[in-house]
């Protein structure tokens, strides 16, 4: 199995629709021992996630904003198990403020909130768990969504974006003589609990298939998972600071896809 003993650390598991969800359970599959994050009034719907996954594991209490969490998790990993092999950062917040055509007029406290949560906390997790990681190597991986565009209604998360692709590389450039990779994974856009807080989430899934050569499922996290527990792996020990795009080849196309049968008419039209 693809994850034989290893030792990992997934947060953002809320929903079994969440990416999360579908990377704890493959990681289970694939023979690894996990533990949850959640806090606040999301910790009850981990927990209950939880309860759906191969062998329910247990859940730690983590803010990613809160070093005294992070401390808290370290702590906990290490009496557990006196090693972590890799964790999953799957954690992005923004306020309302900061989404949904606002760009222009969103304050500064709101762009704090994002980039901290979505962007900072990468480097506060993975300085606090560098200790449990270093002698042995292992493995980070972010959830990313494509940063090096501007798109509607993202605003602000996605500007958050772009700091996690920037923080993914210059971690990996402090932690990698230890032996330790970091990566981001790229996704497609997904129907989850996260992309409900995303003021017209429709409207650009909706344009996803239309230009993804291989095509796109809203509803289907395990491309993406699988992609995730590959970084985790021992198979992925040459590749570090890299964004894995895993959204149907969306990324490398430059227009929708067009039928040939209709480019061909449009051609015959202009003659």
């Amino acid at each position: 199995m693809l994850l034989e003993g290893k030792k990992l650390l997934v947060t953002g598991v809320l929903t079994p629709q969440s990416i999360a969800f579908s990377v704890a359970r493959i990681a289970q599959e694939e023979g690894a021992e996990i533990v949850l994050t959640g806090f606040g009034r999301a910790m009850s719907l981990t927990r209950s996630s939880a309860k759906r996954l191969p062998s329910p594991p247990d859940i730690l209490e983590l803010d990613a904003n809160k070093p005294s969490d992070i401390e808290a998790v370290a702590n906990a990993l290490r009496e557990r198990w006196g090693r972590l092999d890799g964790f999953l950062h799957a954690i992005a917040f923004a306020p309302e403020d900061a989404l949904g055509g606002a760009f222009m007029s969103t304050p500064w406290e709101s762009v704090a909130t994002a980039v901290q949560t979505s962007a900072y906390s990468l480097k506060a997790i993975a300085a606090g768990l560098l200790p449990l990681m270093q002698e042995a190597g292992g493995s980070i991986v972010s959830l990313d969504f494509d940063a090096s565009m501007a798109w509607p209604i993202y605003d602000w998360m996605g500007v958050s974006k772009a700091a996690l692709e920037s923080v993914t590389r210059y971690v990996a450039r402090y932690v990698g003589p230890h032996g330790i990779r970091v990566n981001c994974v790229s996704a497609g856009p997904l129907r989850t609990m996260a992309a409900k807080g995303i003021p017209g989430f429709p409207i650009l899934a909706a344009s996803w298939a239309r230009r993804a050569p291989l095509g796109w499922d809203v509803t289907d996290p395990d491309p993406v998972a699988r992609a995730v527990v590959f970084l985790l792996s021992d198979w992925s020990k040459g590749i570090t600071a890299e964004i894995v795009h895993v959204d149907g080849g969306f990324h490398a196309m430059g227009t929708e896809l067009v039928d040939e049968g209709e480019a061909e008419g449009e051609q015959t039209g202009r003659g």
